[in-house]
This record gives structure tokens, sequence and C-alpha cells, in this order.
């Protein structure tokens, strides 16, 4: 039977739309969460930074800690109940927050969630889907996810305009968070081990299951590396859009058109990895990233150009996030792409953090600008590494 064939397992699906839901809730909040913190809570766009940094990269980190214990269980779906329960419970705490200590905290709680749900997700993924069409299922389940990013800024433009105060707004974020709760707790299913199957309890610290892998996994790591330096807290663009001049409710403009456009490749491009080198497709998220970086830098383009800057940072994280996933995937065994995951995100997470603090830094010492020509530079340094030659074919792992 052709792969293209090959129908989607169900448990995906059911994941993707759990991921609808809660991208729903969270973007609401994080469409607005910058304006809020500079207008509304006077902090400074590094104070934002560093927030952004810390949270984004608690989550990478925690995904190391989820995705080994995940391995050990041989079960992912209680880790996934716990990491979207922090984060649906979490949500009340930003219309709640009256200082930039509350909203950190809030945020950190969510991101702890998303890290402990994060790499049992992905390696639920893996194990429920036949190799040869783990980039079109991986990419599904991205795709899925960034409908729920359109509509959480969608969902946030709507609403400023009717209720203009943004504690009333942040209220509304409640709900999918509780509907995402319920589709995963009655609609997923997971793959059950061998009720023989040895499965050791592998320390992360310890790195003890570094030497299972190949150098292939270790330079797919460095690549997500690079490139995240590139990739820094979306909540730059929100302030970049406001900094242009877009009223307050319309500022989260920015962010439906960056994820529509994620929404409508994610697919498009995993389906295309399965039939061509995932390199050369991730090689073309690096150009729109960089193109993204340039067209956000410039200042006199107007709101067109800025549209267009957040369309092509669309566009990269469609060819790059469920490729970087699938890639990983395809370079690490079958008994520990939990923790390859958590060890990714390890790596990514890092990166993240000092991508935030220093773009952060950039715009509050030379402006915009200086935080997205940094940007593409970093992409620029990504496209190069990723042009050295593997050693050695890619060999995908069942």
């Amino acid at each position: 039977m052709s792969h293209g064939r090959r129908a989607i397992p169900r448990t995906v699906w059911m994941l993707g739309l759990v991921s609808l839901f809660m991208d729903l809730s969270s973007e609401l909040i994080h469409s607005l969460l910058p304006i809020f913190l500079v207008s509304g809570l006077g902090a400074s766009v590094l104070a934002v930074g560093v927030i952004e940094g810390v949270a984004e990269a608690t989550a990478l980190i925690v995904k190391i800690f989820s995705g080994a214990i995940s391995d050990y269980l041989g079960r992912r779906k209680g880790l996934l109940l716990a990491g979207y329960g922090l984060a649906a419970l979490s949500k009340p705490l930003f219309p709640l927050a009256h200082s930039v200590g509350t909203v950190f905290i809030a945020r950190f709680i969510d991101r702890i969630g998303k890290g402990i749900r994060g790499a049992p997700r992905d390696a639920l993924v893996a194990d429920v889907t036949p190799p040869e069409i783990r980039g079109a299922a991986f990419g599904l389940r991205q795709s899925l996810d960034t409908v729920g990013a359109v509509l959480g800024p969608g969902l946030a433009v709507g609403l400023m305009l009717v209720l203009t105060d943004i504690r009333h707004v942040l209220w509304f974020a409640v709900v999918p968070g509780v509907v995402a709760m319920g589709l995963l707790w009655w609609g997923v299913r997971e793959t059950r081990p061998p009720p023989d199957e040895a499965r050791p309890l592998r320390s992360p610290i310890r790195w003890r299951a570094a030497g299972d892998f190949e150098a292939a996994y270790w330079r797919v790591v460095l690549i997500g590396a690079v490139f995240t330096l590139a990739r820094f807290s979306e909540a730059f663009l929100i302030l970049r859009a406001q900094d242009m001049g877009l009223a307050m409710a319309w500022a989260p403009a920015v962010l439906i058109v960056m994820s529509l456009f994620f929404t409508l490749s994610a697919y498009p491009a995993g389906w295309l990895s399965d039939r061509m080198p995932r390199t050369a497709v991730l090689a073309v998220g690096l150009v729109l990233l960089l193109l993204a970086d340039l067209a956000l830098a410039l200042t006199g383009g107007g709101v067109w150009l800025l549209l267009a800057g957040a369309a092509l940072w669309g566009l990269h994280m469609g060819f790059s996030q469920g490729i970087l996933a699938a890639m990983v995937a395809d370079t690490t065994p079958a008994g520990l792409k939990g923790t390859a995951f958590g060890i990714f995100n390890l790596a990514s997470g890092v990166c993240m953090l000092l991508a935030s603090v220093l773009a952060g830094g950039l715009w509050q010492a030379w402006g915009p600008s200086a935080t997205f020509l940094a940007g593409a530079g970093f992409a620029a340094a990504a496209l190069l590494g990723l042009a050295v030659p593997a050693a050695g074919r890619r060999r995908p792992h069942t």
C-alpha cells in the first residue's frame, strides 16, 4: 500500500484537537500579555524578554524529565493530564494579576504544564504512527494546534473591540482550557507496552541515555539549538505591532496572520518531508525566518510590511517545527524517543532563554530593528550549519 494513503491514527487527531483548544486558551492570553505587562503593569521590554525567556525555557527544559519518565513508565497519558491540567489551572491567575510578579508566576506554572506534556505527547505521536507517514502525522497535529493559535488572537481582538478591558477579556481563556481537558480525558488512547518489557529508569541528569544516540541525532540537536536562537519569543511581534502604531485592540492581529500561515503550511510541509530530505524542507524554513526578520527590522514599510513579516514568520514555523520533531524521531531508537525529545528541548530551552533576554536587551538599548537584525544573523548561521553534510545516510528508526 502506498504510504500516501495510510490513515493517520485517531489518537493523533485527538491530540491535535486537545492542542487546538488549549492553544486557543493560551494564545488569547499571550496575544494581549505583552501589552498588559508594558501598558498596564509598567514593565520594561527587557522585563518582558526575561519573563518570556524564563517561561519558554522552563517549558522546554522540563520536557527532558517528562520524556525520560514517560519512557520508563511506557505510558504517556498520565503525564499529559498533569501537564494540560496545570496549564488550565493557571488561566484564572492572569486576569487576577496586579503585579509583574503574579504574571511571572502564572506564566511559570503554565509553562511547567507545557513542559510536562510536550515530550510525552510527541513520543505518543511517534508511538502510534508508522515511520512512512510520521512527517504527515506531526504536521497534522501541529496544524490543529495552530488553528487554536489563529482563533485565540482572533477572539482577543473581537473581545477587546467589545469589552475594551484586558482583564475582562482574559477571563474568557478559562473555557477552552476546560474543553481541552475533557477531550484529553475521554478521547485519547495510548499504545500499551508488552507486560514483560524491561524499561530501566534513566536519569536525565546523568545523561546515561546519551551513548545510545547516533551522531545524526546530535546534529539535529545542534541545528535546533541555533535555530531557537534566531526564533525569540513571539511577544516581540506584538510589541513591534504596537510600536508601529497599531491600536491595542488590533495588535494581536499579527499573531492571527502568523498563526494562519503556520496552520496552512505545517501539514503540507510535513507531507513534503516524507517525500524528500527533511533537511531541504527545514532549509526553506530558515530562509523564510531570515526574510521575516529583515521585514520586521525595516522601519518605513508600514503595516503591510509588518503583516508580511508576520506571514513569513508563520511560514517558517510551518516549515520547521513539525520537521524538527520528525527528524528527532527519525534518528532515535523506539524505546528512547521520549528521552530524545527531552534532550532536544533542553538544548532549545537554554537557547530560548538567551534569545529572548538578548532580544529584550537589544530592543531596550538600540530599538526593535536591532532585535530583528540579530535574529536574521542567527538564522543565517543555522542555515550554514544545515549545509554541512551529515555523516552517513539518514536511516529512520521505528
